[in-house]
């Protein structure tokens, strides 16, 4: 991996900032708003829904709290008040004013490598939600290019690369989720590093063993300066 590198992208939630463990909590506080039904199906409910409307909705908080109503309304037998709407859309509003909570090591890795690679940002996500919590972080002064992606396939990747006028055998992508950051890249024979985050959500998850010579796993993000 040393000399090769020359561009490293990282993502963002989970990888550079807390997000996940907001979404957790506010299934839970959704799962309260239907007393009447296991906590546990309702969270099911909830990810299946989102699962049918992800290509339409995308990922993002606007996208959850639509899937909210759409599952509250389901399992009420569609008898859903204008209060329990309400409650519903609150959530979302406090899940879009969460505090962003840098994730440890990643401001002063950033810091290392600024001016020695080209740095980038490589999220999915809502484009207005993710431009706020880059510029809450204060992190924006580190990177070269900013790209918030529909989808993280093969495909969206291929066309970074080829927008940053990159060769994958100089590209390293950075971020916990093997699904989004790590097997598409590998795909095109770029570098992908893990950074492991203790919560990941249920669609992230890619359970089978990664076996390519371009892959590492690593246990904190500063590690990645031994690596290069």
């Amino acid at each position: 991996m040393k000399n090769q590198i020359k561009t490293i992208a990282f993502d963002a939630d989970d990888t550079l900032w807390e997000n996940e463990p907001y979404f957790r909590e506010a299934e839970l506080e959704f799962a309260q708003l239907l007393p009447h039904l296991p906590q546990n199906d309702v969270i099911k409910e909830l990810f299946n829904i989102e699962m049918k409307n992800l290509k339409m909705y995308g990922y993002g908080i606007k996208g959850c709290m639509l899937c909210m109503v759409e599952t509250a309304t389901k399992l009420s037998g569609e008898k859903v008040d204008g209060n329990l709407i309400n409650q519903i859309f609150d959530i979302g509003h406090r899940l879009l004013q969460k505090p962003i909570v840098l994730l440890d090591g990643i401001e002063e890795t950033l810091q290392h490598l600024h001016g020695k690679y080209r740095l980038v940002m490589a999220t999915k996500g809502d484009l207005l939600d993710q431009e706020r919590k880059l510029e809450k972080s204060g992190l924006a002064k580190y990177f070269h290019h900013i790209e918030i992606m529909s989808d993280k396939q093969p495909r969206h990747y291929e066309k970074l690369i080829k927008h940053l006028d990159c060769k994958p055998e100089h590209f390293l992508m950075v971020g916990n989720s093997r699904r989004s950051d790590i097997v598409p890249v590998l795909a095109l024979n770029a570098f992908a590093i893990e950074v492991p985050y203790h919560t990941t959500w249920v669609h992230e998850l890619h359970e089978e063993p990664i076996n390519h010579p371009n892959f590492v796993s690593v246990t904190s993000i500063d590690q990645i300066i031994g690596l290069l």
